[in-house]
């Protein structure tokens, strides 16, 4: 890039200059035809002549560019479906079941029992037990220790500090109370009362009376056989898979410098690299990429033993109870109570609160802090650490090994079995049999159909559009204005009279 640079340079100089170009790098050898006695004291021979040459530049912009994505959503919708249903009435029944109750007698009879009790017969005897103690033996010894003893010096050093003295201002500021000012007034209510009418009627009403009626009929009853069986059943399971997705990476400013210019230096008889400013860019991060795990469910297949339960229908004959109930009419006398709305006036008196403004004046202090600085002398001490040499005694102990023997005495028992008699007393039962009644309720079921509605949820699927805004970079080519500053050739008064091409001064 900088060739380039300087190759567009170099020829918009000799585009302007003309054959002056002949001298070499921007005239720069040129400047050889001028003799010391004559160019010494002549500006025009070495001044500049400055131009302006646009240059082409890139620069990445960023561009924000909107996409449609679409995403997957589920609306629920509610459908009505009517159903047929039956209901199961229950109705309570009784029978007559009779049973035989085994009642258990109870008696109480002895028995003689022979049985060994172990007496115990205590026997003291002696033995020697050899034990040893560890007896403790003293040593003195002595060490040395080094202690850092402190000297403390006093110092003085004075602090300046500020102090913030209040100073207080009286100022006076007027406001507005609203004063409350009640009036009393009065208006008329109208209200209703509902009074009551009384009046009496007659009305017949069924009573049903129970006749009951003793029935015979055959109850089926179910019992079920237990049948075993083998069937394959699927067990969900699964395991985890690590799912990688890629996402955008954030946009980041970064400095960028702008590319330099050459620019003349009139001192080094030289073009000389100017470099370019730097700014701030709006730059994208490359994606990053974001793993998660995922649950794959599998279905195995699994042997499982299993045992169902066959129904038996046995048949048995049960005596119940019916009872019919008889209708029966009665008449009865009652009270109606009937509201009659009736119209009341009444004078109510009640009060009317006026805001009326008034204006007062407070008076109130301002209180500024005003900076004052104070110089206060501090007194403080500093520890140094001298360092003190000490002795110290102590004890070490050490437990030396000794025999000792010691006479026990002790008891050994020894059982000496004993034959004893005692009566035990034990119950026998006897079961006596005796047949009771008892009402047995049973339970049977009627159906009744009837119809109803219900409310089904099913699954829309919807696709809705959403907008995703992303940054773009692209490169865009633009001019910039370079100023470029090149000498101007030597005239014909620098002491050469010919034409500058075939000045050979030097």
């Amino acid at each position: 890039m900088y060739r380039v640079l300087t190759f567009t340079i170099l020829t918009a100089a000799t585009l302007l200059a003309g054959r002056s170009t002949e001298a070499g790098y921007c005239g720069a050898a040129r400047l050889r035809c001028c003799r010391p006695s004559a160019c010494s004291a002549d500006y025009g021979c070495c001044k500049q002549q400055c131009h302006t040459v646009m240059k082409t530049c890139k620069e990445v912009v960023y561009e924000k560019k909107q996409y449609t994505c679409y995403k997957t959503c589920y609306k629920p919708v509610w459908e009505t479906k009517t159903i047929n249903c039956v209901k199961y009435v229950p109705e309570t029944c009784y029978r007559e079941c009779r049973y035989t109750v085994c009642k258990p007698v109870y008696e109480t009879k002895y028995r003689t029992c022979t049985y060994t009790v172990c007496k115990p017969v205590w026997e003291t005897r002696t033995k020697y037990v050899c034990y040893t103690v560890s007896k403790p033996v003293y040593e003195t010894k002595t060490r040395c220790y080094t202690v850092c003893k402190p000297v403390w010096e006093t110092r003085t050093k004075n602090v300046c500090y500020t102090v913030s003295k209040p100073v207080y201002e009286t100022k006076t500021r007027c406001y507005t109370v609203c004063k409350p000012v009640w009036e009393t007034r009065t208006k008329n209510v109208c209200y209703t009362v509902s009074k009551p009418v009384y009046e009496t009627k007659t009305r017949c009403y069924t009573v049903c009376k129970p006749v009951y009626e003793t029935r015979t009929k055959d109850v089926c009853y179910t019992v079920c056989k237990p049948v075993h069986y083998t069937k394959t059943v699927n067990v969900s399971c699964g395991h985890w898979e690590t799912q990688v997705t890629c996402c955008p990476g954030p946009v980041v400013t970064k400095c960028v410098q702008t590319p330099g210019t050459w620019e003349w230096d009139s001192c080094r008889c030289r073009c000389c690299y100017k470099p370019g400013c730097c700014k701030k860019v709006q730059v994208q991060c490359p994606p990053r990429k974001v793993c998660k795990k995922v649950w794959v469910p599998e279905v195995k297949q699994k042997c499982v033993k299993c045992v169902k339960y066959v129904r038996e229908t046995k048949v048995k004959t049960c005596c119940y109870k019916v009872c019919k109930m008889v209708p029966e009419t009665k008449t009865c006398t009652y009270k109606v109570c009937r509201m009659v709305p009736e119209k009341r006036v009444k004078t109510c008196c009640y009060k009317v609160c006026k805001m009326v403004p008034e204006t007062r004046t407070c008076t109130y202090k301002v209180c500024r802090m005003v900076p004052e600085k104070r110089v206060k002398t501090c007194c403080y001490k500093v520890c140094k650490m001298v360092p003190e040499t000490r002795t110290c005694t102590y004890k070490v102990c050490r437990m030396v090994p000794e025999k000792r023997v010691k006479t026990c005495c002790y008891k050994v028992c020894k059982m000496v079995p004993e034959t004893r008699t005692r009566k035990v007393a034990y119950t026998c039962c006897r079961m006596v049999k005796e047949e009771c009644v008892k009402m047995v309720p049973y339970t049977v079921c009627k159906p009744v159909h009837y119809t109803k509605q219900i409310k089904c949820k099913k699954c829309v699927c919807e696709r809705v559009p959403y907008t995703v805004t992303r940054c773009v970079p692209k490169v865009v080519c633009k001019q910039v204005p370079v100023k470029v500053c090149c000498p101007v050739p030597c005239q014909p008064s620098c002491g050469c009279d010919a034409a500058p091409e075939t000045c050979d001064c030097g």
